[in-house]
């Protein structure tokens, strides 16, 4: 089966200009993260629509391909990056790692999990949970949640604390009940991203603002790999001082 790792990467974000390019510990994040990606996949990628960031990746010795300006998701820049890149490369790649360009130091373990989800033939998406251990984060509309079946499928996404757990003051639901956050991280068969892409906005991803939701209402099945590792991600100017002390 073929991989390739692919880093959707744009300039213009509206919380943090210009951040693939933001240096971390002596090296564009973009970087990073592909240097990181490369450890475990053969193929990798950068997918822009900006010359600045292309140009960037091409310097370092990585491949970058160029994608329109006007795609409202990272899916769907990555679905018009694969076309072209098969087309580059002469050959067909099975499953599509989207991979988060603010995540400088995503862990190899992580990546290596989500391409062991499709060890499973049935496996048509595939992303990533980890327990929260933190209550906060249960009632954080930032972090998204996670409900999986016994399968370890995705059964659903939301920004509010998924299940509620009857009967029991907030601070308590921790010790009665296993809560997954989202690990940002997703990959797909080939058929399949050009297949999601395709579809409308639905009522619960329109709802949530979570587009994972369109494709569980359209009956896609999405694994859900159980990481243990804390992700470190870069949003914003001030997320900087996250990475300040980190030991590579």
């Amino acid at each position: 089966m073929n991989f390739i790792g692919i880093i959707p990467a744009r300039y213009a974000s509206t919380r943090f200009p210009g951040k693939p390019l933001a240096e971390i510990l002596g090296k564009p994040m973009i970087q990073r993260v592909y240097e990181q990606s490369s450890k475990v996949f053969e193929t990798v990628y950068v997918a822009t629509d900006d010359d600045r960031i292309k140009d960037t990746v091409l310097l370092f010795g990585g491949n970058a391909v160029m994608t329109s300006d006007q795609h409202k998701s990272g899916t769907d820049r990555l679905a018009e990056a694969i076309e072209i890149i098969n087309t580059e490369e002469d050959k067909k790649f099975d499953v599509i790692v989207n991979i988060q360009g603010d995540e400088p130091f995503i862990h190899t373990r992580q990546l290596k999990l989500i391409k062991d989800c499709f060890n499973d033939k049935n496996t048509q998406i595939a992303t990533l949970v980890k327990p929260i251990t933190d209550t906060s984060e249960i009632f954080n509309q930032n972090c998204p949640k996670v409900t999986i079946n016994k399968n370890n499928e995705a059964i659903y996404f939301s920004r509010s604390p998924i299940p509620h757990v009857r009967g029991v003051v907030g601070h308590e639901w921790i010790k009665r009940h296993t809560f997954y956050k989202h690990i940002g991280i997703y990959a797909y068969r080939y058929e399949v991203l050009k297949e999601i892409t395709q579809l409308e906005q639905s009522p619960l991803e329109i709802a949530e603002s979570l587009e994972q939701l369109r494709w569980i209402e359209n009956g896609y099945r999405i694994k859900a790999g159980i990481t243990e590792l804390e992700s470190i991600s870069i949003d914003t100017p001030e997320d900087m001082e996250k990475i300040k002390n980190f030991k590579l």
